[in-house]
């Protein structure tokens, strides 16, 4: 799933604490059920491409 963050659109960088995070704002159960399951595939994954989240910035 780590590959398929790197071009979320919800994927950032937080500067404050020098990492990436997801923006997507999930509950705990949600975060639970996505870490669990055994085909780790993000229910919120929206595709970034390097112009639309270089637009972001």
């Amino acid at each position: 799933m780590e590959n398929e963050c790197e071009t979320c659109w919800y994927y950032d960088y937080d500067e404050e604490y020098d990492e990436y995070y997801c923006k997507m704002d999930l509950d705990e159960d949600e975060v639970y059920r996505l870490y669990t399951n055994p085909k780790p595939h993000c229910p919120y994954y929206r595709q970034g491409d390097d112009y639309t989240l270089a637009r972001r910035q």
